[in-house]
């Protein structure tokens, strides 16, 4: 299972915690992050995440192509509606294509943790891969 954790710089401390408190559940899948998203948690956590280029460079866009290519199961992407900066990734060209692929996407913390829940309890169909 591949899973994408992706964060405004106003939630990067978010998405840590997140990580650190569901760890044990998170080290049996495969983890995709952007650049300083992913340095940040396998710093705080010591798992291994498989870092694309920080978001400003197009690590969303690559993360998005995963997607694009059935390559990815879930994405975590948490966003900040009221101070994102302009160097922060566009959340918008993510949703579309996780939509248009039926790929589960949290944008907050709680769907986030709802997610993390029911990908452990095995209650989310996750698509067969063709690899």
């Amino acid at each position: 299972m591949n899973v994408a954790l992706i964060a405004h710089d106003n939630k990067k401390d978010d998405i840590v915690n997140l990580a650190v408190a569901y760890q044990n559940i998170l080290k049996t899948v495969n983890l995709y992050a952007t650049g300083t998203t992913g340095s940040r948690i396998a710093e705080a956590t010591g798992l291994t995440i498989h870092r694309f280029q920080s978001g400003p460079y197009g690590g969303d866009q690559q993360i998005g192509a995963m997607v694009a290519n059935d390559e990815m199961d879930l994405v975590i992407f948490l966003r900040d509606p009221l101070t994102a900066q302009p160097h922060d990734p566009d959340i918008t060209a993510l949703l579309r294509i996780c939509d248009v692929h039926n790929v589960p996407v949290a944008s907050n913390l709680a769907t986030a943790e709802a997610l993390i829940r029911a990908m452990e309890q095995g209650l989310i169909n996750f698509k067969p891969r063709s690899n």
